[in-house]
Order: C-alpha cells, then structure tokens, then sequence
C-alpha cells in the first residue's frame, strides 16, 4: 500500500473528517498540524508545497507521490484501490 503523508490543521472540521476515513478504512498514515509545527517545520511544509505549487489549502494529503488538497474521498480510495 502506498505511504499516506497529510498536512492538516488542529482545528479544521475538513482534516478531522478526512484522518477519520482513513482510520475507518484501517489505513495507516502519519501526519502533521501545521498550525502545531515548530516553524522550521512550517517552512519545510511551505518549500515542499511552494515547490509543487500548491497553496496552505488544508487537508493536504499526499498518497504516494501523488498530492489530494482537500477532503476528496473518492480520490483517496481511488488512489488506494480501495471501493
């Protein structure tokens, strides 16, 4: 299965809902709250979405190599092989 990496805010209802399908799911993935982060932490996350010109649009889930911003169920399930 592919790794799952996700950017989210501690307090956004989107980034609760979207950690909640993969745990539904029994998918494993590691994250980070932005909004909690040290700031050199901050600024690695911005240089990694500068550099793949995405915005701080949370969620931002990474399944592979592959970017979903957004809550986008059937992407990540599509991205998984999952139904």
């Amino acid at each position: 299965m592919e790794k799952v990496m996700m950017y989210t805010l501690s307090t956004c209802p989107w980034c609760r809902k979207t950690k909640q399908w993969f745990n539904d799911r029994k998918v494993p993935f590691d994250y980070v709250d932005y909004d909690l982060a040290s700031s050199e932490e901050k600024e690695k996350i911005r240089e990694r979405l500068a550099k793949e010109k995405l915005d701080l649009s949370f969620p931002i889930v990474y399944i592979g190599e592959t970017c979903v911003q957004g809550y986008n169920p059937g992407k990540y399930g599509a991205l998984l092989g999952l139904s």
